[in-house]
């Protein structure tokens, strides 16, 4: 029974991390995966950061409840938390559109959006019960 479990939470929480790389690319007014076929390392970075940021997430939800249900739950939340991350960055940089710059490549832009997205994953996931 214990191994069942193992195997549908490891299903569950791929396709989670999967659901959230879509919705993330469709937030995106340019097309992520045509970005990195480019070599674009600005978008490479953030999309980097937006997938270690679900893991986290996913990782803590998934550590802390014995419930697939509670887990997809608090995976939400902290999801909608990386989504609003995003839109405050957008917010708080109005001098800039922040995916303006990631599409013309400006690393910096990339690594910082990277670390928006870490820092608030692990702040959500220390909200994760």
């Amino acid at each position: 029974m214990v191994f069942i479990n193992i195997i549908v939470s490891v299903i569950v929480i791929i396709g989670l991390q999967l659901l959230g790389m879509v919705i993330f690319s469709w937030m995106t007014p340019y097309k992520d995966m045509e970005e990195l076929k480019k070599g674009n390392k600005a978008a490479a970075l953030a999309m980097g950061g937006k997938f270690i940021g679900t893991a986290i997430i996913l990782g803590v939800a998934a550590y802390t409840n014995t419930s697939i249900w509670f887990m997809i739950l608090w995976f939400a939340v902290g999801y909608v938390c990386l989504i609003a991350a995003y839109w405050i960055f957008e917010l708080v940089t109005p001098g800039f559109k922040v995916s303006d710059h990631l599409q013309q490549g400006n690393v910096a832009v990339g690594l910082f959006l990277c670390l928006v997205f870490i820092g608030t994953a692990f702040a959500v996931s220390s909200l994760i019960i």
